[in-house]
Order: C-alpha cells, then structure tokens, then sequence
C-alpha cells in the first residue's frame, strides 16, 4: 500500500506521530521515501498542497494533508478520520480575508474589483463567487503574503492560528473563509479494496491511540483501605479505575489515566489524601 507523508511544516510532527503509533520510519535528507518497518506499507514524502491530488489519482492509496488543500484541488477522495493535536502540527487551523488596518473594505463584498494575494487561489476564487464578488482579482503569492498589502495587494486569503502574525504587519481579519484540520484521506477505489481498507482503518485506529496519549498520562499509587474512597473521590478517570489488592493486607495499587494538565495539581491532593508511592509515566497509545 502507498502511503503519502506530508513534506514541510507538517513533517515532522507526522512522523513522531506514527513513531508513536508504533511505526519506526527512517528518513534520509537526501531521499523522499522514507523507510518503514512494515514491509506492506511503501512511503514518499509529498509536500501537503499537492498530496489530495496524487491520491485523488490513485498514485497514491492514501495520505495525510490539510482539509483546505483538499478543497483547494477540489479532490474526490475519501476523508477517512481528522486527526488533531492541540500541541503542536496537528492544530487546526483558519484561512481568513485580512486587510490593512486603515482599508476601506469591511465585508466581502467590497472586494468587488480588488486585487487578492494568497496560496488558496482556486478556492478563494470560489469562496468570492458564492458571496457575489464576480470580478476581483486574485493572484498566487509565492509566500511572504502579510507583506504584500497595501502596494502589492488590497487584501490577502492568508493561513492563521492566533492571528498575532496579522497584526503584527498591521492587518485586520475581515472575515474566516476556511477552517482546516489534518484529515487521512483515501483514494476511492483503494478504498473499495478490502485489503487496503483494512490496514487503513488499522493505521488510523492507533494514530488516533497516539494523539490521545499525548494529552494522557498513567498515575500508579498505593493506597491503604482506610483512605481509599477519599483517594478514589479525587480521580477524575477515563473510567473507573483499576484497583488492585496488594500482598500486604489492607492495601491497594491503584491505576488511572488522567489529563496531563490536572496532573500536579492532583498529586499533592493525592499525597494528603493517603496516597504513596506515586509514580507518573508516560503513553504511547490510548485506544477508546
């Protein structure tokens, strides 16, 4: 099966998400097809503008890109699974309709005639066709697009995740045309085929194990059965967690899975609770 990885900015946290989803990939500086040690699944690394299309193809069987490039080439393809992560790569992003603070222009409508800048021309071109603005004119910028207004464009369709970028080159939003997130996507027929489809789904499952891990952590404790329901009252588990009677009478091992951010907050509580001998550790993967 062929897969394709994204190349650039999404690189690197896509390849230590299928790290630890339990894929070890090599990849060289010089080469686009990285190893893996699957010998079912063959990989090339493909920049994420382009990567709807060679799957769309059937190039590809599958990859991992933004929803907006998908939109961008107007892809036929099988969105399998969204995958997000909150820390870093994975985030979602807004493709937004900026101007220079002091631009006349308010809404969308009075880009009508105007020049527009931005990587997302097909689907801008769209966007403004459906809002009524038949005739601005919107051209490709290479890059460096917050600089671009006002001499070079009147507005720009530019990617952004808090905004800071925008007004530092003192721009303001008109309005958000795109929100975006990484989707594995299929090609049709690829999909249709049994094989495939299963170490598909099987590739999604723990890559969606992996992202949930990310934000989880382990917390192994002994308890004494004198405070262990004001121990247990403290815990805000997946589920309930597991306990376990220890080989001294009148103590338990108890085992969770917590959000990594209630963490040291929670573990001075434990501690004064009756808890000892904490241990956190770390997760690869948490499947629901």
């Amino acid at each position: 099966m062929k897969i394709g990885l994204p190349k650039g900015s999404l690189q690197e946290s896509t390849l230590k998400l299928f790290r630890k989803a339990g894929y070890h990939i090599s990849v060289s500086s010089r080469s686009y097809y990285p190893g893996f040690d699957d010998a079912e699944i063959e990989a090339m690394l493909i920049r994420a503008q382009e990567m709807a299309g060679y799957v769309e193809k059937g190039i590809l069987d599958c990859g991992l890109t933004g929803k907006d490039w998908i939109m961008e080439q107007n892809a036929d393809v099988e969105e399998v699974a969204e995958l997000i992560y909150a820390k870093e790569g994975l985030r979602p992003v807004r493709w937004v309709v900026a101007v220079p603070n002091n631009s006349p222009i308010k809404k969308i409508k009075d880009l009508e005639g105007k020049r527009i800048a931005t990587e997302l021309v097909n689907f801008t071109k769209r966007y403004l066709k459906k809002k009524g603005v038949k005739n601005a004119e919107v051209e490709f910028s290479w890059g460096a697009t917050e600089v671009k207004p006002p001499q070079l464009a009147d507005a720009i369709v530019e990617l952004t995740e808090t905004g800071n970028s925008l007004r530092a080159n003192n721009l303001r939003i008109v309005e958000t045309v795109l929100e975006s997130s990484t989707r594995f996507i299929a090609n049709r027929k690829s999909w249709k085929n049994a094989w495939k489809k299963q170490k598909m789904e099987n590739i999604v499952l723990l890559l969606r194990g992996a992202l949930a891990a990310e934000e989880k952590v382990g917390l192994k404790m002994n308890v004494p059965k004198i405070s262990l329901n004001k121990v247990l009252k403290l815990i805000p588990a997946m589920h309930s967690p597991t306990i376990s009677p220890l080989t001294e009478e009148g103590w338990f091992d108890l085992d969770i899975v917590i959000d990594e951010k209630t963490v040291r907050e929670l573990i001075p509580l434990l501690k004064r609770a009756g808890a000892t001998g904490i241990v956190e550790y770390q997760l690869n993967k948490v499947i629901p």
